[in-house]
């Protein structure tokens, strides 16, 4: 047997029982059965368990089989320091605490399952690689909410459409479940089939937003989608409802990126998308991040990303991947995250 968790026995008493194999029991014994068993004194679990050990001077017993959805998923024992006589209702108690134990043992299982499942696809749904692109120097990181959060929707991609021309996208899909992180996937597909067609920045986000509008009524998607052509040294960018990206520019402070935040996909099939140019010389470095980088409850999110900029300064001999490290580092210090973090980091060079 493993022992799982414990209160109140000696650290010897823990080591005696762990690893210890289970119990040899009569086939007609309750607990063969998954039923729970009491025992008064060291005598009567002696006569039922000749292998059994007795540990910290315990002198009574209450097995109480975990058993729900018709799995055993293990026994809680409580001990007595000294004799003790079970009466009907303290049996019929106990047994009720063993069910209500096991069925907290059950629901925590089953959300293991359910988040381990919604984590996998996330992580299958996102690009396992991001193209090499010549003159685009790029990093990629993402770090999902805490153990006990569910899911979230955040994804990004790098999408290269000519030999000096690619599209660097970022999004959030609303909801924290398997539902969002399959829709995230529906996403990437169809805004990677629309670049790759040749629609523009605008018409990439309000195709997807049609189609959205009737795969998933009431999920909505926000979106940041850049389009770079690093032979003329300019960037194209459209925004559904995202936080705008940062950017320096060599000798330039960090500031960010204008553009006209178009309603989030997924609202309204009718909307348009503005496009803005941004001029974007050799060594200029662009950082796209979901919510979760910047969001803290009570703080304003526009304070927020101000402070972000403020503190975005590369520099030209750092590697992206120390910023990328250094931009997620505190959030990924925080013991509780209750959103994933996504950041899409680039750097142009000379093609």
């Amino acid at each position: 047997m493993c022992v799982a968790a414990s209160r109140g026995y000696s650290k010897k008493a823990i080591e005696d029982y762990d690893g210890r194999p289970l119990m040899r029991l009569p086939p007609t014994h309750p607990l063969a059965a998954g039923a729970p068993a009491f025992f008064g004194d060291w005598a009567e679990l002696r006569e039922t368990y000749p292998d059994a050990i007795r540990s910290d001077g315990m002198s009574a017993w209450a097995f109480l089989p975990l058993t729900a959805g018709g799995r055993t998923a293990g026994m809680c024992i409580l001990a007595y320091d000294r004799p003790h006589r079970f009466t009907a209702d303290e049996r019929a108690s106990l047994t009720a605490l063993g069910g209500l134990i096991a069925q907290a043992f059950e629901r925590a299982r089953l959300y293991d399952i359910k988040h381990q499942f919604a984590q996998s696809l996330q992580s299958s749904l996102l690009p396992r690689t991001l193209p090499g692109i010549p003159g685009l120097e790029v990093v990629a990181r993402y770090l999902p909410a805490t153990p006990g959060m569910d899911i979230g929707g955040d994804f990004y991609d790098l999408i290269r459409l000519e030999e000096t021309v690619a599209a660097a996208v970022i999004g959030d899909v609303q909801g924290h479940d398997v539902t969002a992180a399959a829709l995230m996937g529906q996403v990437r597909t169809a805004i990677h089939a629309h670049a790759t067609a040749g629609a523009n920045p605008g018409e990439v986000l309000a195709h997807t937003n049609r189609l959205l509008t009737e795969l998933a009524p009431d999920r909505f998607t926000s979106c940041l989608y850049i389009s770079i052509d690093l032979a003329r040294g300019m960037a194209c960018v459209a925004s559904a409802g995202h936080p705008p990206a940062l950017l320096r520019r060599p000798g330039e402070p960090a500031r960010m990126v204008a553009s006209a935040p178009g309603l989030l996909l997924g609202v309204d099939p009718h909307t348009e998308y503005v496009t803005a140019q941004v001029a974007l010389p050799p060594g200029s470095v662009l950082a796209l991040y979901t919510d979760g980088l910047i969001e803290i409850p009570g703080h304003d999110i526009g304070e927020a990303i101000g402070d972000l900029a403020a503190g975005f300064a590369p520099s030209p001999r750092r590697p992206l991947t120390d910023l990328a490290e250094s931009m997620i580092g505190p959030v990924a210090a925080v013991e509780h995250r209750a959103d994933d973090i996504a950041v899409l980091l680039l750097r142009t060079t000379q093609p």
